[in-house]
């Protein structure tokens, strides 16, 4: 079984959902393909639907954030000019955006081969993996990306060293794929805010778990990565965080959201290197049907009629996301293991113990 922050007794504040995880906001399914092969192939893709493989057509509200933009998330000039998310979200390495973003293309054909023709624009985001992967081979292919769609479910999610958080590393440590959620009693209604994100970033001196900068005392510590002369300075990579609500959330009212990431990121210890792609998406899967098509059709309503939370009450969901933000990272760094890769180097895990001594003291 994965073992989670929380299972260290380690608990950012909060009410989480029943799985803790993105998939906790109704309709969200996650999937995943991961690639180890041999010595140098540790990478694959993940793949997040915001209303699931039978409605995954109908566009959801949705805003995004760069905070650094040293990294891609593709189609997101569309979200910011109608608002609205239509297809699912791949997530990859990056110089396997390409394959991804052609795989989604060939999903969504397979799963509406009766659609007039296409125009589709896939969310492809990336973090670099070339520490642990050998990110310039062609390992990932289209059909990678299709079958990370294809295992979409709901329910407890994978973290780690899995999809395209496979090669992933985080303050030093091992990395990879985050998830945790939080529920926001409203309206006497309970929404959820989730989030998924792709964790490769950090140094290991700025490590900070529940208010303790734990990583300055782990500085001498099996800390191979300090040797920056394989590329980049200590801290360099990248992350990419998706948020998700059932809330009912205008389009800037998701990019509000997205602005907030950086607030949970930095709780974790983050300064937010130059060398460092910091890319976030938010969306919102109330109003469906609301947003429609870009281009008209003969059942389009002459007028939409959109509900949403007002802005003068907006705050308990910037504090849940920032809540899932800050769980979501640690989640990552306690799932993963040491990791062997690319050119024989080497990431060691975060090491539980140590942390579950502080904690309990």
């Amino acid at each position: 079984m994965t073992i989670r922050a929380r299972d260290l007794g380690i608990a950012p504040a909060g009410r989480p959902g029943p799985n803790d995880a993105i998939t906790d906001v109704p309709g969200v399914e996650v999937g995943f393909t991961t690639l180890v092969e041999g010595t140098s192939v540790r990478t694959g893709v993940t793949a997040v639907l915001p209303r699931g493989k039978a409605d995954f057509g109908t566009p959801c509200a949705a805003g995004r954030y760069s905070l650094n933009g040293n990294g891609e998330m593709t189609g997101t000039a569309m979200i910011d000019e109608s608002g609205a998310l239509p297809l699912p979200v791949l997530i990859t390495n990056t110089h396997a955006v390409g394959p991804c973003h052609r795989g989604a293309i060939d999903w969504v054909v397979r799963e509406r081969p009766d659609s007039p023709p296409r125009w589709l624009l896939p969310v492809v985001a990336e973090t670099w993996d070339g520490y642990l992967n050998d990110t310039d081979a062609s390992v990932v292919r289209p059909e990678d990306a299709v079958a990370a769609l294809d295992a979409a479910a709901s329910g407890p999610v994978a973290e780690g060293s899995v999809g395209g958080g496979t090669g992933m590393t985080c303050y030093g440590y091992k990395g990879g794929t985050g998830t945790a959620s939080r529920v926001v009693s409203y309206a006497g209604q309970e929404f959820t805010v989730g989030v998924l994100l792709q964790a490769n970033f950090g140094d290991r001196g700025e490590l900070t778990v529940a208010g303790e900068r734990v990583g300055v005392a782990d500085l001498a510590e099996d800390d191979p990565m300090s040797d920056t002369s394989w590329l980049a300075p200590a801290g360099a990579g990248s992350v990419i965080v998706i948020v998700a609500t059932d809330a009912p959330l205008l389009p800037n009212q998701c990019q509000a959201l997205a602005r907030r990431v950086p607030f949970g990121l930095a709780r974790t210890g983050t300064t937010g290197s130059h060398f460092s792609g910091d890319l976030f998406l938010a969306f919102s899967t109330a109003n469906p049907g609301a947003l429609t098509s870009h281009f008209p059709r003969a059942d389009d309503a002459e007028f939409e009629t959109l509900s949403f939370v007002p802005w003068g009450r907006i705050d308990p969901f910037y504090e849940a996301t920032v809540q899932a933000v800050e769980e979501a990272v640690l989640n990552a760094l306690v799932a993963a293991e040491d990791m062997t890769g690319n050119d024989g180097h080497r990431v060691p895990a975060m090491p539980h113990e140590r942390w579950k001594t502080r904690v309990d003291a």
